[in-house]
């Protein structure tokens, strides 16, 4: 079976932000606008301008999906690198 582009393997049983459920059993669909959103948000948390807790709240106005603090924070640093 072919698997179509920016489809990422599934590792634990929750889903990532930005991702969703397929029919392809084992894989995850990427939602580009929610990708988006969080790669522009995380870029304003690296840079220091804004906060975690904007960040949440930017991220759930935009895209109707909760993330929480600790779990932004995590992303950044594994984006970019460890956040001091």
């Amino acid at each position: 079976m072919l698997i179509p582009d920016g489809y990422t393997r599934r590792t634990s049983s929750t889903i990532p932000f930005g991702y969703e459920e397929t029919e392809i059993e084992g894989y995850l669909k990427p939602i580009p606008t929610e990708l988006n959103v969080l790669e522009e948000v995380s870029l304003f948390i690296k840079d220091d301008t804004i906060s975690l807790g904007v960040g949440v709240d930017w991220l759930e106005a935009q895209t109707g999906r909760k993330m929480s603090r600790m779990g932004l924070l995590k992303h950044v640093n594994k984006v970019y690198g460890r956040k001091r």
